[in-house]
């Protein structure tokens, strides 16, 4: 029997960088040279978030060495979701996945994360740091105690079990990424998705990744201001907004 041929030609990677000198080219490499399904080519969308730091010449330079590489720049610093929305409006593939330009999460789970959408059984795949036996660095209790609270109350709120509302690792459809009107600015992206795709009854699949999270003396940026904030998050994009 000869093989329909697949929906799905392209993946575009939508990554929001600031100050990420000392990651971004390896981090970049990393996803270039992730193992894809043969039906998939790949670009690879960077916004600079207004770094401060040598980001946007790293930036220029992976951009000059591969033409799958697109680089765009935001006015000043706004954050990670209006700088993945600015990703969400350059970004050309079938499939959309979200990567962060640190070496937290590994590339090499791409395939795993795109199967369910390539076999045609989902919408949106999050990939869990703590579903299934991913490898994953130890480090903060208090972290991790937080975003499972979170977690919670996000699949309370919205009627549905994920593991992980705050991973980094999101994939889609594209029209369907592209139809989720996204408002959030910083870090309330993520139970900003999480509502709204949960609204839409979109068909959602969770993956076990792995993890190499890093601590603040390594940059990372998330703080618990963000924790309180997206308390407010889960409420608003549940019960107040109509997008």
């Amino acid at each position: 029997m000869k093989r329909q041929p697949s929906p799905f030609e392209k993946l575009s990677v939508l990554i929001a960088a600031y100050n990420e000198e000392q990651t971004l080219r390896d981090c970049v490499e990393a996803v270039v040279n992730a193992p894809l399904p043969d039906c998939l080519q790949r670009e690879i969308i960077i916004v600079n978030d207004g770094s401060r730091d040598g980001t946007w010449k790293i930036m220029q330079n992976l951009a000059a060495e591969n033409p799958d590489i697109h680089i765009y720049q935001q006015p000043r610093n706004m954050g990670k979701g209006a700088a993945i929305r600015r990703a969400i409006q350059e970004m050309t593939g079938d499939i959309a996945i979200f990567q962060d330009a640190d070496l937290e999460y590994d590339p090499t789970d791409y395939q795993a994360i795109l199967q369910p959408i390539l076999a045609g059984r989902a919408d949106v795949v999050f990939g869990s740091r703590f579903a299934g036996g991913g490898a994953h660095r130890v480090l903060y209790f208090w972290h991790s105690i937080g975003n499972k609270f979170l977690t919670c109350l996000s699949n309370m709120a919205n009627d549905i079990n994920l593991t992980d509302m705050e991973t980094c690792y999101k994939a889609f459809t594209s029209n369907v990424l592209r139809d989720i009107r996204l408002e959030s600015n910083r870090f309330g992206i993520e139970p900003e998705i999480t509502a709204k795709v949960a609204r839409r009854r979109l068909r959602i699949y969770e993956v076990s990744i792995t993890y190499n999270g890093r601590p603040y003396a390594e940059g990372k940026k998330i703080t618990w201001r963000d924790g309180f904030a997206a308390l407010w998050f889960i409420f608003k994009y549940r019960f107040l907004s109509r997008n």
